[in-house]
């Protein structure tokens, strides 16, 4: 007979035990209170007194079954009348507040107690609406989510998640909102679902649970809302002169009264949310995504609950090493070589580049408890043999390690995340990095440490294509590198988040439309029968890359016509090899590769150029090959035939250059990604575990795979269905890149799939009402 938000989980702890776990340690909630049903008061009445928290915080609706529900705007509304939140000097719209108990802090200790017992507050205050037996994890922060940029500024806030595969949007509420203001655009309450939106439609996956943080101007509409609910109209028409008339209903082109479609019994909240963001357009509100889900249960029963509990029981465990946050995970990021096109990328043009899996830069997070950057004891040093080490340390390697990397690509990661609403977990983690990228021969080193690095973030916080899309990528490890003076194209991160074969077109005029230029992977058949033997050859000692560009961007900032003109014709070079890339066309492509250098050295000069870069290009021509530079310079990528390979290896050789053969890296052939998913705790797996995940960026995610070994335990699941069900939909809803382990990786054994648990798990029944944070 216990209400669901009552049941114990773990250790005797209640469902509402760890909402209010939450809200007591934060100083910014004044009072918290608790409305439920005449069957269930007296079950909360006694655990909100065991509580600390006042009986006349603890609401009874009066109703006893489903058939005499009020339903969540109205309770919500007897609760903020409970609290006295609304003014009495308007009597129309005095129907007061309520939610929640003062949670202060006292001065010198961890007691918590009611900041005052007084029931009046200023209409000032926000409201927090909470659905009472929604389970979240330890990591979930309420804190983050009341920080939130919009809700400082004076807007609404819902919270929001995307549906997983196995949800009808038939049972959620869902919203449209708009990618770059992150403002919800059209709110439908349940859509194609039994109820009055049954023949709505909308193409979103974002789903919108009952968690709200509302301004007063808001809240001041709900009792009319409520009123108008009761008599299937609503008199609150509003012109707000957009030309949309949402909802409302027109004769003869004039508009008429708002219908409140819906029981006129029992208006959800979900109801009243549809209609502020429909109709009153002058009242923004905004989202925040969570990454996750939120699995909505409803009446669970005891083969159920008891499935909850022990998979609760694992997932919120710190011990538990099987779901994100949880496990160790290593995840790459290719060197690359610009083939064609290079250095327009930076000046509107146009590339051609390759990732090659002869060099890699990888990073590994751990859950830990406090958050630590790990210096590389090669590339960051700190413990020297002598004065004469340092020395030639620092002439050799200079002054710039990884770590500076990796401390701007975590804060950076946390501004794009807070600047796009992304509600990250209260989690905390060890990072570190290796890398085998040659230093400062223009092979993307240090694009690939950032990329890998932004990479282990988003899978360590569960990030999919909805939060960070594969376009943006680029940017934002360009805007790491951009944080700590690095002058540098796109071409490098574009190349290095597509990976493989990739075509970039970054015109202006396209860019400022999308705010990402035009990229397109080329097919892995482009190299073999067009460029079927592609070579390295490097400089041995690090050489400054930064004289490269010398004042050539200057020049182009200033419409120099012959800095520009040349982009332009190396922008040219890109088209043409797209094309003969396509058509396995051998020739044209070495052709280009010669022209391509042509064309930069009569833009930047031999004196710009250097003698070593020069000595590298013409040790190919001498021995009937062709070469260029793939990057900043100190190396070249060359190609030859077959014959003539050996004599060109032995050349750079006697020169103490650094020879390879390029091995390209395409991610459909060399084991569906990236990245490498580690379970520290799970052992005996027999085999690799290979993942068709989806590209970490794409729009759309595919279902993964996999078999040879034992299976993580399940983070979740939806009560009710089968467990074979359940996997399936967690393989379904796993938005997290991975590969094989390579048996290169010190410790790898094969990948095991780690399933992710959502922040917050909603069961459904009564409602937890916060109110009182202070006005932004």
């Amino acid at each position: 007979g216990l209400p669901n938000a009552l049941l114990p989980i773990t250790g005797g702890k209640r469902v509402l035990d760890y909402w209010w776990g939450a809200i007591e340690k934060l100083r910014a909630v004044n009072d918290v209170y608790l409305v439920t049903n005449a069957k269930h008061f007296k079950h909360f009445e006694r655990w909100a007194t065991a509580r600390g928290i006042p009986v006349s915080h603890v609401v009874n609706d009066g109703s006893t079954t489903r058939a005499t529900s009020l339903g969540a705007a109205r309770d919500l509304l007897l609760g903020l009348r409970r609290a006295d939140w609304f003014s009495h000097d308007d009597a129309t719209t005095s129907t007061s507040s309520g939610v929640g108990m003062t949670t202060t802090t006292a001065e010198g200790g961890g007691h918590h107690s009611p900041r005052s017992t007084s029931s009046s507050y200023s209409k000032a205050s926000d409201v927090m609406v909470i659905a009472g037996d929604s389970l979240f994890h330890r990591d979930f922060d309420l804190e983050t989510v009341m920080a939130e940029s919009h809700v400082k500024a004076g807007s609404s806030l819902v919270v929001s998640y995307r549906l997983s595969s196995d949800e009808p949007a038939s049972t959620r509420g869902i919203i449209e909102v708009d990618a770059a203001t992150r403002r919800v655009t059209r709110f439908v309450e349940k859509p194609g679902g039994p109820g009055r939106n049954r023949k709505t439609t909308t193409t979103s996956q974002i789903a919108c649970p009952l968690f709200y943080i509302l301004k007063p101007d808001v809240t001041r509409l709900l009792p009319d809302f409520v009123k108008a609910a009761a008599a299937a109209t609503s008199p609150l028409q509003h012109d707000d002169d957009d030309g949309d008339d949402g909802d409302r209903d027109e004769v003869d082109g004039a508009p008429t009264t708002t219908v409140i479609r819906g029981s006129t019994k029992t208006p959800s909240l979900g109801d009243f949310m549809e209609w502020v963001v429909n109709e009153r357009r002058d009242l923004p509100v905004y989202s925040m995504r969570m990454p996750g889900v939120f699995r909505l249960i409803g009446n669970a029963g005891l083969r159920e609950y008891l499935d909850l509990v022990e998979r609760f029981e694992r997932v919120d465990s710190p011990t538990w090493a099987g779901a994100v946050g949880r496990g160790t995970f290593t995840v790459r990021a290719y060197a690359r070589v610009g083939l064609f096109g290079n250095p327009s990328d930076g000046y509107n043009g146009k590339t051609v580049a390759l990732t090659i899996a002869n060099f890699w830069a990888s990073a590994t997070i751990a859950p830990s408890d406090r958050l630590a950057l790990i210096p590389h004891p090669l590339f960051d040093p700190c413990d020297f043999g002598s004065l004469a080490d340092v020395h030639f340390i620092s002439r050799r390697e200079g002054y710039q390690g990884g770590m500076r990397l990796l401390q701007a690509a975590c804060a950076k990661f946390h501004e794009y995340c807070m600047h796009k609403g992304v509600a990250l977990p209260k989690r905390n983690f060890t990072l570190s990095y290796e890398t085998n990228i040659p230093r400062q021969v223009g092979l993307a080193g240090s694009s690939a440490i950032v990329t890998a690095a932004m990479r282990a973030l988003m899978t360590f916080y569960n990030l999919d294509a909805s939060h960070i899309a594969q376009a943006e990528l680029p940017n934002l490890v360009l805007s790491v590198e951009a944080e700590l003076g690095i002058v540098a194209g796109l071409q490098d991160r574009v190349v290095q988040a597509y990976e493989g074969l990739v075509s970039m077109d970054f015109d202006a005029e396209y860019f400022a439309r999308h705010g990402h230029g035009a990229y397109e992977r080329l097919p892995a058949r482009c190299v073999s029968h067009a460029l079927p033997l592609l070579w390295l050859a490097y400089c041995g000692e690090p050489s400054d890359s930064g004289r490269i560009h010398s004042d050539v961007k200057t020049r182009f900032l200033n419409g120099d016509a012959f800095v520009i003109d040349t982009m332009r014709r190396l922008g040219a070079v890109a088209d043409d090899a797209r094309r003969a890339l396509l058509e396995g066309d051998a020739a044209t492509c070495r052709a280009l590769m010669a022209h391509n250098f042509s064309l930069r050295r009569e833009l930047f000069g031999d004196a710009v150029l250097g003698e070593t870069n020069l000595r590298l290009v013409d040790i190919a021509a001498r021995y009937g090959g062709v070469a260029k530079l793939p990057g900043s310079g100190g190396a070249v990528v060359g190609t030859c035939d077959e014959g003539d390979l050996e004599a060109i290896r032995e050349a750079y050789e006697a020169e103490k250059f650094v020879f390879v053969v390029i091995e390209p890296y395409f991610p459909d052939v060399s084991g569906g990604g990236h990245g490498v998913a580690k379970d520290t705790v799970t052992t005996g797996v027999g085999g690799h575990h290979h993942h068709n995940h989806p590209d970490l960026l794409s729009a759309a995610t595919t279902p993964g795979g996999g078999g040879g070994g034992p299976a993580a335990p399940t983070a979740w699941d939806h009560v009710g269905v089968s467990s074979s069900h359940a996997a399936a939909a967690d393989r379904a809803a796993f938005g997290g890149r991975g590969t094989a382990f390579d048996d290169d990786v010190p410790g790898a054994g094969g990948d095991v799939r780690a399933e992710i648990p959502p922040p917050i798990v909603t069961l459904g029944g009564d409602a937890v009402v916060v109110r009182g944070i202070p006005p932004a």
